[in-house]
């Protein structure tokens, strides 16, 4: 109704326009000519608003040309049998040109909707051929038919158990006593004899891949009747096989996420043993040592067994803390909590935890005294600090310096290194380096340090990257963020809320 209206306005709107443009001229304009003329509100009205706009336009139409182009004039008289003759061919012309523009018009419109229908069909399938998640599949699925069909109601049931169960949704929830018509009683799957029922103002389908029952798909009725019924069902077995697909990917995936977790688990104990026993077996023998009072033990001596027990318990605490955060990261509840501190005090405090463990390595700093303060968690960006040093003492040779840099690298950001003279890192294993227990085969760490790094500094929403050193060896760099604004009273460190 809406669109005959506004048809018809728009018919009568240009009709009146034209004919104010030709009410000056016509003595010189022939009756035909005026007839032609009056032709293009009648297409105008059935374009925009259908055959009813466009009968009512000729309508119009007539009454117009008798009325200011047929002598005489401002009249509905007609004298000259010639002008009856016009008038009559007008209106037996333009009601069947109406009927045929509106039927062009219509044409047109179902072809375009169709095309629309298809390209989006298309479109999902091309979605449905996709490695995604089941939840997505599904929700696109949907959301897709209730677009296509212009469905008011769209849902997707799944076995679940003993019972199927809606997955997914779009449009108006189906009520209760749509899920009584549509489900069997004991709530089974639907039977595949037939593929298709109506059920009250729903269309229940099938979903099966190979004869085994997927689900079933619920679409409103009118929505469905508007629509062919072999197409839509040959594009439900597509989605049957496509939920299929997804599924046993799940499953498939699963089973390897349980592969996974039992090699980590291997390797992690494997790992951990390793470094366990070393560590614990020097403190077991210089206590024994220590703690025999029959053995006469020079002070010279007794001071190096306790250097070494505090030396390997300073490794046991840096390898358990390591665990630790591993457990923390792998649950994903790792938050930093920012606050303002200096880069210079940061490394100097790192550098002064590490002195036990540097023995007779050189560490270098080389920060510029004007560099500005940064936002980070502390307790965060010390581990990362002390976790890249260690990892410069153990593999840089002994005596070599280790160097310590920090410097703007861009606006809002300032870059720090850690720089050693060991074997370096070759550019294949650049990457491989920061995941979990990579390590050479000659290396005593347990290969975790370089990833809690990483991801400590990754959850600054910042990035680490390990080059070559200039002289030599390798140099590992991370950025941090540039605080906006110094507070009054600016904490000088922060726990780390896990």
């Amino acid at each position: 109704m809406k669109r005959s209206a506004i048809g018809t306005g728009a018919a009568l709107a240009s009709m009146a326009l034209l004919t104010s443009l030709m009410l000056p001229f016509r003595s010189h304009l022939s009756i035909a000519t005026t007839a032609l003329i009056l032709v293009v509100p009648v297409v105008i009205g059935v374009v925009i608003g259908g055959f009813f706009a466009g009968a009512v336009s000729v309508v119009a139409g007539f009454l117009v040309y008798d009325f200011f182009f047929i002598p005489p004039y401002l009249t509905l008289w007609v004298g000259d049998p010639q002008n009856w003759a016009a008038l009559g061919v007008y209106a037996v012309v333009m009601l069947p040109v109406a009927r045929v523009v509106d039927r062009m018009n219509v044409a047109r419109a179902n072809e375009r909707r169709q095309t629309k229908e298809i390209r989006e069909l298309f479109e999902l399938s091309d979605l449905l051929v996709e490695d995604k998640p089941l939840d997505v599949l599904l929700a696109v699925i949907v959301t897709t038919l209730a677009d296509t069909f212009g469905s008011r109601q769209v849902a997707l049931f799944l076995p679940e158990g003993e019972r199927l169960k809606i997955v997914a949704s779009a449009g108006e929830p189906l009520s209760e006593e749509d899920l009584q018509r549509i489900l069997p009683a004991d709530g089974a799957a639907f039977s595949l004899d037939t593929h298709s029922v109506e059920r009250s103002d729903v269309l229940v389908l099938a979903l099966a891949a190979a004869g085994r029952p997927i689900g079933l798909l619920v679409l409103s009725a009118e929505a469905a009747a508007r629509h062919e019924r072999e197409p839509l069902l040959l594009f439900v077995n597509q989605i049957a096989l496509a939920v299929e697909r997804a599924q046993l990917r799940d499953e498939v995936l699963q089973a390897r996420l349980t592969e996974e977790v039992a090699r980590l688990a291997k390797t992690l104990v494997g790992a951990v043993s390793h470094d366990l026993r070393a560590p614990l077996a020097s403190i077991k023998a210089s206590s024994s040592v220590l703690s025999d009072g029959d053995l006469d033990i020079d002070p010279e001596a007794r001071q190096i067994l306790a250097t070494t027990i505090d030396v390997q318990a300073d490794r046991l605490a840096a390898l358990v803390q390591n665990l630790l955060d591993m457990s923390r990261i792998q649950a994903g509840v790792l938050t930093p909590r920012l606050s303002i501190a200096s880069p210079a005090d940061l490394i100097s405090a790192v550098v002064g935890d590490m002195t036990p463990l540097v023995g007779n390595y050189r560490v270098l700093v080389d920060v510029p005294p004007d560099l500005p303060p940064v936002d980070i968690d502390a307790a965060l960006i010390s581990r990362v600090l002390t976790n890249l040093l260690q990892n410069a003492i153990r593999h840089g040779p002994r005596g070599s310096p280790v160097a310590i840099c920090a410097q703007i690298a861009r606006e809002g950001t300032i870059e720090m290194s850690v720089t050693d003279h060991g074997p370096g890192v070759s550019p294949d294993r650049r990457n491989e380096i920061f995941q979990p227990f990579a390590r050479r085969d000659e290396d005593a760490g347990a290969g975790l340090g370089l990833t809690i790094a990483r991801t400590f500094v990754e959850a600054h929403g910042q990035r680490i990257w390990v080059e070559d050193a200039p002289d030599g060896g390798a140099r590992f760099c991370f950025t941090l963020p540039i605080a906006s604004s110094i507070p009054e009273e600016a904490p000088s460190g922060a726990d780390s809320r896990y």
